[in-house]
C-alpha cells in the first residue's frame, strides 16, 4: 500500500492503485479516526481478496475526514456523515483537546448551525444555552450515548456539567429528531459520544492551569483483559473567576465575586463480550460541580444606561454590588446497562437493549439575597430497545420502542419563616413506537422513511411524528439532499404545575409542534476541499411561553415562530500540512402568532444571531497543531419587541497542541486575544483575554 499522510485531525491524503486497497485505506482512517487502533489482522477479516483488475487512482482528502466521520443521531445506528441525508455537524475529542475545550458547552463553540452562546458568562461553569434554528435549550434534545437525559422537571440540560476528558466526540443534528427521539427535539439533537476502551491498558493523565485560578487535573485508565474491557476517570476543575469585567453599554467596570466552581467528575465504563456474538456494556458518570452565584453585573444606580439597564430595579440590578454569598450545587448520577446481539452468521442484523437510570439534584441556595434556598430533584428511568436489520442489499429497518418515566419535584425553604413549600411533586409517563426504513434505488439515489408514535401520562401528551429524507449524487463531486421532519415537545412539569408568588402553571397545555425543512448540497472542491450548504425553514407552533397580561402569569401556548435560514461549512487543505475552515449560520427566527400583537412580526429574542466562524491551522502526522480561530456573533435582541438588544462581537484566539515526545504533549491557548468586552446575557459579562497551558501524559 502507498504511504499515508495522516495528520492530528484524521485528514488524509494519498493515491491508491486499487478499490481494495482504498478499502484498506478507509477502513484504517475511519478506526483512527474513532480513537481505536486498527489491528491489520482485524482489516483483513474484513476485506475480500485483492483482484487483478487495475482501477484508476483514486484520490482521498479532507473530503474523506469530513464525509468518513462516524455518526449515531441521524440513523439511531452507526453511520457515517456522507450517508446521511441530514446536515450533521461533529467534533472529535481530538479537537476539542488542541481547541482547549474543557466542557461539551465548550465544544460546541466553533461549529455551524448551533448558537451555544445563549449562556450567562463565558467563565468554564457557565451555564450553557443552545439555540438551534429558532429555538431555545429546553427545546433541544441532548443524548448521552444515543439516550435522552433532559431535565422533564424543569426543561433542558446544561451541557457545562459535563467534562471533555471522557468524550470521544459530540454531534449537532439541526432540525428536529422526533421522528427517532420523540419530545423535546423540536430544534434539533446534540449527541455525546463518550469514550470507548482501548485494547491496550493505557493510563493518561492531564493538568491545565489558566487565568483566574483555574486548576484541572485528569487521569483516565482504560485497556482490556480476555473479555473484559474498561474506562475509568476522573476530572476536578477548579477555578475563582474572579475576573475584571467591562459593560460597554453602561460604561461601567467592575470585578465578578462569588463565582468560584469546583468540579469533581467520576466516569466508568466497563464491556464484557460474552462469545463472538454478544456485548455487555456497564457505563456510570457521576457529575458534581459546588459553585458560587454572583448574579448579574453591580451596576451603580447612577450609572444605568439605556434600554434595559434602566428597567432595573435597585435590588435586582446591583446584585453583585453587595456582599452575596449565593450559591449553587449539582449532584448527578447517569447511568446504563447495554446489551447487544447479533443475529445470525452476520453483521446485518443487531438488537440492542437497553436500561438506565439517572439521578439528578440541583440545589441553589440564595440565602443572601432572597432568604430562600431552591430544591429540585429528579429520577428517571428508561427502556430503549431496538432492531437494526439490513434484510436486503440495499434495505435497511431499524425499528422499536422507547418508555422514560420520570419522577421530579421543585421546592422552596425559606429561612426567614422557616416554611418549605413545594411547587410540584409529580412524574412523567413517556412511550413510544418508532420506525425508520432506508432504501438504495441505485448507489446514488436513496431514500429513507421515517415514523414515531409517542404517547405521553400528561393530557395532550400524545403525538405522531413523520419524516422523509432523499439523497441523491449527481456526480462523483456533486450530492443533493432534503428532509421533512414533524417534531414536537410536551411541556415539563415545571410548565403544567408550578407554583409560585407571581406565578402558576397551566395543566392544559397543549404541546409544541414543529415542522423542519431543509435541502442541501455536499460539493466536493476538486481534490483538495468540501463545501456543504443547507437552506432550512423550522416552525415552532403552540410555543409555551409566560403571559404577563394575565393578573397572575401563567404559561400559555401563545405563539407560532417560523425560523429561515442557511448553514454553509467548508473545509480546505490550502498546502502541505495546513487547513481551513470557516462556517456561516444565518438564522431570521420571526414571530408570526403571538397574544401581545406587539411581537408579530418580530425577531424571537436571543435566536436570531448570525454566527461566522474561521480557522486556518498547521498539523503534521506527529500530532504537532497550531491554529487561530475566529468566533464572531451578529447583535440579537433580547426582548420580542426587539426594543433592546445586544451588539455582536468577534474573537480570535489562538490553539496549540505541541508532542514533546511519544508519551508528553503540551497545550496551550490564549482566548479572546484582542480583549473584546461583550455580554451574551443582559448583565453577565465575558471573562475578556484568557490563557490556559497544559500538559498530557500517556503511559
Amino acid at each position: 500500500m502507498p504511504n499515508i499522510l495522516f495528520n492530528y485531525r484524521c485528514a488524509v491524503k494519498v493515491v491508491v492503485s486499487s478499490m481494495s486497497a482504498m478499502t484498506t485505506l478507509i477502513l484504517w482512517n475511519y478506526a483512527v479516526c474513532a480513537g481505536e487502533i486498527a489491528r491489520p489482522e482485524k482489516i483483513a477479516q474484513s476485506i475480500s481478496a485483492p483482484t487483478n483488475e487495475q482501477e484508476p487512482p483514486i484520490e482521498i482528502t479532507v473530503t474523506g475526514k469530513v464525509l468518513n466521520q462516524p455518526v449515531f443521531s441521524p440513523f439511531r445506528r452507526e453511520g457515517t456523515v456522507k450517508d446521511s441525508t441530514r446536515p450533521v455537524y461533529v467534533i472529535t475529542g481530538e479537537e476539542m483537546e488542541a481547541q482547549g475545550a474543557r466542557t461539551v458547552r465548550e465544544a460546541l463553540r466553533f461549529l455551524p448551525g448551533v448558537l451555544p452562546d445563549g449562556t450567562v458568562g463565558t467563565e468554564v461553569n457557565a451555564l450553557s444555552g443552545q439555540f438551534i434554528r429558532g429555538s431555545n435549550s429546553e427545546q433541544v434534545l441532548i443524548l448521552l450515548d444515543g439516550r435522552p437525559i433532559n431535565n422533564l422537571g424543569g426543561g433542558g440540560f446544561d451541557l457545562s456539567e459535563i467534562t471533555t476528558n471522557n468524550i470521544e466526540r459530540v454531534e449537532v443534528l439541526p432540525g428536529g429528531g422526533s421522528t427517532l427521539y420523540g419530545s423535546d427535539a423540536i430544534g434539533g439533537v446534540i449527541n455525546i459520544i463518550t469514550r470507548r476502551p482501548t485494547d491496550k491498558v493505557t493510563t493518561q493523565a492531564g493538568v491545565i492551569l489558566g487565568a483566574y485560578g483555574l486548576n484541572q487535573q485528569t487521569i483516565t485508565n482504560s485497556g482490556k483483559i480476555g473479555d473484559i474491557s474498561w474506562v475509568v476517570g476522573y476530572n476536578r476543575t477548579e477555578a475563582d473567576n474572579n475576573y475584571p469585567f467591562s459593560i460597554p453599554e453602561a460604561n461601567f467596570e467592575g470585578t465578578r465575586k462569588n463565582n468560584d466552581t469546583l468540579y469533581n467528575n467520576f466516569n466508568v465504563k466497563l464491556e464484557a463480550n460474552l462469545g463472538k456474538r454478544n456485548t455487555l456494556a456497564l457505563s456510570t458518570l457521576y457529575l458534581s460541580k459546588d459553585q458560587g452565584v454572583p448574579g448579574g453585573v453591580p451596576i451603580p444606580f447612577p450609572q444605568f444606561g439605556q434600554g434595559y439597564f434602566n428597567s432595573l430595579t435597585e435590588r435586582d440590578a446591583p446584585a453583585g454590588s453587595r456582599p452575596r454569598g449565593d450559591r449553587k450545587y449539582t449532584d448527578q448520577v447517569l447511568t446504563d446497562l447495554t446489551w447487544n446481539s447479533k443475529l445470525g452468521g452476520g453483521n446485518d442484523s443487531l438488537i440492542t437493549a437497553r436500561v438506565y437510570a439517572d439521578f439528578i439534584n440541583t440545589r441553589f441556595d440564595s440565602r443572601a439575597s432572597y432568604s430562600e434556598r431552591y430544591d429540585n430533584e429528579q429520577n428517571s428511568y428508561g427502556i430503549q430497545a431496538q432492531h437494526n436489520w439490513k434484510f436486503a442489499k440495499n434495505q435497511t429497518l431499524v425499528y422499536g420502542f422507547d418508555y422514560r418515566n420520570v419522577s421530579a419535584s421543585n421546592s422552596t425553604f425559606n429561612y426567614l419563616r422557616n416554611t418549605d413549600t413545594t411547587s410540584y411533586d409529580d412524574s412523567i409517563s413517556q412511550g413510544a413506537l418508532f420506525a425508520r426504513y432506508e432504501i438504495n434505488f441505485t448507489p446514488s439515489f436513496s431514500v429513507n422513511l421515517g415514523l414515531r408514535q409517542d404517547f405521553n401520562s400528561l393530557a395532550n401528551g400524545s403525538f405522531t411524528s413523520p419524516s422523509i429524507g432523499a439523497k441523491l449524487a449527481v456526480t462523483d463531486s456533486t450530492t443533493l439532499r432534503a428532509n421533512y421532519i414533524r417534531n414536537f415537545r410536551a411541556p415539563t412539569l415545571f410548565d403544567l404545575y408550578a407554583r409560585g408568588s407571581t406565578f402558576v402553571g397551566n395543566p392544559n397545555l397543549r404541546p409544541e409542534n414543529g415542522d423542519s425543512y431543509d435541502i442541501g448540497i455536499d460539493q466536493k472542491l476538486w481534490n483538495f476541499g468540501l463545501l456543504r450548504v443547507t437552506y432550512f425553514s423550522n416552525t415552532i407552533s403552540d410555543l409555551i411561553a409566560y403571559n404577563f397580561a394575565v393578573p397572575v402569569a401563567t404559561y400559555e401556548n401563545i405563539g407560532l415562530v417560523r425560523t429561515t435560514g442557511i448553514e454553509a461549512a467548508l473545509n480546505v487543505q490550502l498546502a502541505k500540512n495546513v487547513y481551513a475552515f470557516v462556517n456561516y449560520t444565518l438564522n431570521d427566527p420571526r414571530i408570526l402568532k403571538s397574544v401581545n400583537s406587539a411581537e408579530v412580526d418580530k425577531e424571537l429574542r436571543f435566536a436570531g444571531a448570525d454566527s461566522l466562524n474561521l480557522g486556518i491551522s498547521y498539523e503534521t502526522p506527529q500530532g504537532l497543531y497550531a491554529g487561530i480561530l475566529m468566533h464572531s456573533l451578529g447583535s440579537y435582541p433580547i426582548n420580542n419587541t426587539n426594543t433592546e438588544s445586544l451588539s455582536g462581537y468577534t474573537t480570535f484566539d489562538f490553539k496549540t497542541r505541541i508532542p514533546l515526545s511519544d508519551n508528553l504533549v503540551f497545550t496551550g491557548s490564549v482566548d479572546n486575544i484582542l480583549n473584546q468586552r461583550y455580554q451574551l446575557f443582559p448583565g453577565y459579562p465575558d471573562a475578556g483575554r484568557v490563557f490556559q497551558v497544559g500538559l498530557n501524559a500517556t503511559f
